[in-house]
């Protein structure tokens, strides 16, 4: 995505004091536990990848975003995910983060999300809404409060990289 805008580097993207004490603020706010892993904005393939390899499953986002930014641990590395990637199952972290299938899926994903619109990560998708920002979350619930989500009786939330 961020070749998409422009930049070839997650330190090239930046990201300024005031929007991390924004985000601090909020985690704090709504009662969840935040803490930046070192290096943030960092580059998040190798814990993409990783979550590819473990089927993709909210336990794999769960696990990994606990590591990230509920314990604020490193991820931009292999090295840095192989105890993740054990408590998911997974007996050879290393090369399964670098393996072609975890990239090619990644590359395949990203195209993906890029071609329905996405722009901007986090995103929430539900149907064909995009929802992304820092105020993304109130304003799929203001979406949903308002009966969208009722026009459609087989619409399912759909959580993803995107």
């Amino acid at each position: 995505l961020l070749k998409s805008q422009g930049s070839q580097t997650v330190e090239g993207a930046g990201i300024s004091e005031s929007a991390t004490r924004l985000i601090k603020w909020r985690a704090k706010t709504a009662g969840v536990s935040l803490e930046f892993p070192p290096g943030y904005p960092f580059n998040s393939a190798a814990a993409l990848r990783l979550c590819i390899a473990a089927g993709s499953s909210w336990n794999a986002v769960e696990v990994i975003f606990g590591h990230l930014w509920r314990d604020g641990r490193a991820g931009s590395m292999t090295t840095d995910l192989v105890d993740v990637g054990h408590a998911l199952g997974i007996a050879n972290v290393e090369a399964t983060i670098k393996s072609a299938e975890a990239g090619n899926q990644l590359r395949l994903n990203t195209e993906a999300a890029l071609a329905i619109g996405v722009r901007n990560a986090p995103c929430v998708r539900i149907g064909s809404e995009l929802f992304w920002g820092a105020d993304a979350a109130e304003r799929v619930d203001d979406w949903l409060a308002r009966g969208h989500g009722a026009q459609s009786p087989d619409l399912q939330l759909r959580v993803g990289w995107y």
